[in-house]
């Protein structure tokens, strides 16, 4: 009996302490996800009161998808193909039309059920914990180091127009590159997993920018660990890793082969790709051109936005308030009302892009412990941070350093595909808080000689300090700080003398905050270097110092002030009295040419009526020729070609007024004749000088399908649409002639296919966007429906693909939870 009750009481115990313990190991996880919702909902607090974000961004993806969205509500699904804006594209790049990746449900719970702004900032925060772990930080040090890279200005500056996808893919970057880290540094099968399932949700995003430069990271950081393993004689062990991770990343692309595959094949139609016209030849790249792409470059000079936050200005505009010299002159002249109204929105940057919603701070004392960590860390991840910084700070000058630019654009494969350069600071918002929370690893384990420790530090502090000091002193002699505003501002009656001293103020009163966060930051390294503050507390310090380094700078672009209420949120466009006029047509299918917008860069039409134009950054490369070349200078031939069956007219006395277009040519017609052409120059120059009702302008390599046409008069031949749906037209045809059709429906080859009388039928590209097909004689019910093989095939292997990762995945935890519990 007591050997019995000994045995059970020994269980009891051994089961009771490993209890203890794994509570204890878990302990500071749960801590941390605990802290990252409490910080993530504080910050944005006013969704506790059921306010939502105003995102200019959200606004426009409700406009450009809402004939999609309808759809779906309809057949259960988004519809492919939208005719909503510019004439009609895929909408691949529009809404998230692949639905097969089964990891969109462990996204969704990551996203906390999609709870915006607050998941984005959370992802921010795990993110980088998760690859923190990996990197073999502590818990504690890896939650207070999270803040140094979820609260970089510009992941917040992204939030408030609406960036959502660009922030949930650099929410998932760090644990990407973490998976890679850790399958070369300790558990080759688990980083294996982390990368497979973080690149599988980052891809699902389908921010592929983001990717581009996650992928980026990895190739410099494989370099380096190819040559530490090389040095070391670890070559086979390094490729047995490096063959597992391919095949972690094969399976990501395939369980997102959907997107990608689409995306591919509709990048080369889009003006990402390759233009046919050899009229700009020097501007032109395999993708974007090159102004194009180099539009955003951050300037060489702005750079020092990175340590302090208005070194150029800020954003474009600017809420001085009370205390500026702007708001006095005002003041003085017609009050407190017509100042304060006036100060509200003042052009205070001075910096090279064509606008800016706030600068990429970095935070002064995050950088301040990278360049210590550059100086006093040894090995090839030092190496790997700094040097693929430099790089993207270098890219990041776009236009203003075009050798290092033209080449990349030229020769570096998918380069040129994207748009905005500056946008690859977002490496340097990674390297530089990774090497900086590396660095206070090694400084709070005492692994740092301290007599080498103690001369950089005071050196870093003095260079640091120093040219904050500079500036503060001495900014208002170095700079100008003039802008190309002025001139406009001047002739509006603003001072723009005050103004100008304004942006000097600016200046010098953030080098003065910078100056203070490196002292700061300095002070703890000094106090910890000499073991004046334990572990744990110089950890929760940093922590502080982190935030109130960052948040109120990121409060300057995102705060409680873009907040609106539920009510105010679902009222996001109203239709004007044009608007309300032209939705009493019950003809199924026009187009409208809104001329009271930005029409090529506008939304709200499109949420209303099928636009000429609307806003894409992936619209497709003809159409957008076709609006440099012939709409810009009004031709009004190739507005009929397109259907505009209305114009919506601003005036003074009522507002946008609808102008119905007598000229519109419908959605099909016959045409008398046709026109063979040599190339696209050729083609999109007929456009010029031809009579669309009568013509038809063909490039010659569709020669084969108009061969043996001949073409006669026949005054009673009718064509009409009878059916419309986004991805099926049907029209019915009655000649007694064969005749050569020409449909107002923009032509896309992969995925529209043609039907005559339920038989496949070749059809072909006339007036240069536009689809054509030779009809037989007789009567026939004539069929377009979008069918994309690459759609419903990717759908397929997504499907298996993500279900296999979810099954490696829940294989792989299972094996770490049996050694987790062994070993506590």
């Amino acid at each position: 009996m007591d050997l019995k009750f000994g045995i059970t009481f020994g269980f009891l115990k051994n089961t009771f302490f490993m209890q203890q313990n794994m509570a204890r190991q878990a302990l500071p996880h749960i801590t941390a996800v605990i802290a990252f919702l409490l910080i993530s909902l504080v910050y944005f607090s006013p969704v506790l009161d059921g306010k939502k974000l105003r995102q200019t961004d959200v606004m426009t993806y409700t406009g450009t998808s809402k004939e999609c969205l309808d759809w779906e509500d309809d057949y259960g699904r988004p519809a492919l193909w939208t005719n909503s804006m510019f004439g009609g594209m895929p909408t691949y790049l529009v809404t998230h039309t692949a639905e097969n990746n089964q990891l969109k449900y462990l996204h969704w719970v990551m996203n906390l059920f999609s709870f915006k702004p607050v998941n984005l900032v959370f992802l921010y925060l795990l993110g980088f914990y998760l690859a923190l772990l990996a990197f073999r930080i502590n818990p504690w040090l890896a939650l207070g180091g999270s803040i140094a890279y979820a609260f970089s200005s510009y992941f917040f500056i992204i939030i408030e127009p609406g960036h959502i996808t660009k922030a949930i893919a650099l929410g998932y970057m760090p644990a990407v590159i973490g998976g890679v880290y850790l399958a070369f540094n300790g558990n080759r099968l688990l980083g294996a997993v982390m990368l497979t399932v973080f690149l599988t949700l980052q891809i699902y995003i389908n921010h592929l920018q983001i990717t581009y430069y996650t992928m980026l990271i990895i190739l410099f950081f494989g370099i380096f660990q190819l040559y530490e393993s090389f040095k070391k004689k670890q070559l086979p062990a390094f490729f047995k890793t490096f063959v597992l991770l391919t095949a972690g990343v094969a399976l990501a692309l395939a369980s997102n082969i959907t997107g990608l595959w689409t995306t591919y094949e509709y990048g080369k139609y889009s003006i990402r790709g390759k233009s046919e016209l050899t009229l700009n030849k020097d501007n032109q790249t395999s993708g974007l051109d090159k102004d194009y792409a180099t539009s955003w470059s951050y300037g060489v000079g702005e750079s020092m936005t990175l340590f302090i936050p208005n070194a150029r200005g800020g954003a474009s505009t600017t809420n001085l308030g009370k205390d500026s010299e702007t708001y006095s002159y005002f003041f003085k002249q017609y009050g407190h009302d017509v100042a304060r109204q006036a100060t509200a929105s003042i052009p205070t940057y001075w910096g090279p892009q064509p606008f800016t919603s706030g600068p990429v701070y970095l935070g002064a004392s995050v950088l301040f412990l990278f360049i210590l960590g550059m100086f006093l860390l040894k090995g090839r991840l030092r190496w790997w941070l700094l040097s693929v910084s430099v790089l993207a700070l270098m890219l990041s000058w776009g236009k203003h350093f075009m050798t290092l630019t033209d080449f990349f654009l030229d020769y570096v494969p998918g380069y040129n595909k994207f748009r905005a350069v500056s946008m690859i600071l977002v490496i340097v918002e990674f390297a530089v808080p990774l090497l900086a929370i590396l660095f206070l690893d090694k400084l709070l384990k005492q692994e740092i000689d301290p007599a080498k420790l103690k001369k950089v530090l005071y050196r870093t502090a003095g260079v640091m300090g120093g040219i904050a000091l500079i500036f503060l002193i001495m900014g208002s002699s170095l700079f100008d700080f003039s802008s190309p505003e002025d001139v406009r501002l001047k002739e509006a009656g603003y001072p723009v003398d005050e103004i100008i001293s304004d942006r000097m103020s600016m200046l010098t009163g953030d080098a003065f905050r910078s100056l203070v966060f490196v002292l700061l930051t300095a002070g703890m390294v000094f106090l910890v270097m000499k073991n004046k503050v334990k572990k744990n507390v110089a950890i929760a310090l940093f922590a502080v110092i982190f935030l109130a380094d960052l948040w109120p700078v990121n409060k300057r672009y995102i705060n409680n002030d873009n907040f609106i209420t539920k009510r105010e949120s679902k009222q996001i466009f109203t239709p004007t009295k044009a608007d309300e006029a032209i939705l009493q047509d019950k003809d199924p299918n026009f187009r409208v040419f809104n001329a009271s917008v930005n029409t090529f860069n506008d939304a709200s039409t499109s949420y209303f009526h099928k636009s000429i134009g609307g806003y894409s950054g992936v619209k497709m490369q003809r159409y957008q020729e076709v609006i440099e070349h012939q709409i810009a200078k009004q031709n009004f031939k190739v507005l009929n070609m397109l259907n505009t069956k209305y114009f919506i007219i601003p005036t003074k006395e009522q507002g946008p007024m609808p102008q119905q277009n007598p000229d519109a040519l419908g959605n099909a017609w016959f045409v008398d004749t046709f026109r063979l052409v040599a190339n696209a120059d050729s083609e999109l120059m007929a456009l010029s000088t031809f009579n669309p009702r009568r013509e038809a302008i063909i490039d010659q390599r569709f020669e084969t399908m108009v061969k043996d046409l001949v073409l006669q008069p026949d005054s009673g031949a009718v064509i009409k649409l009878t059916h419309y749906e986004p991805e099926k037209l049907m029209y019915s045809t009655n000649a007694t002639k064969p005749r050569l059709a020409v449909f107002s429906e923009i032509y896309y080859d992969k995925g529209w296919n043609a039907f005559i009388d339920g038989k496949e039928t070749p059809h072909f590209r006339a007036n240069y966007l536009l689809r054509a097909m030779v009809i037989p004689e007789g009567a026939h019910e004539i069929e377009f429906r979008f069918e994309p093989r690459s759609y419903f095939i990717g759908e397929q292997v997504s499907l298996y693909s993500s279900l296999t990762t979810i099954i490696l995945l829940l294989l792989v935890l299972f094996g770490e939870w049996k050694k987790w519990k062994a070993k506590a």
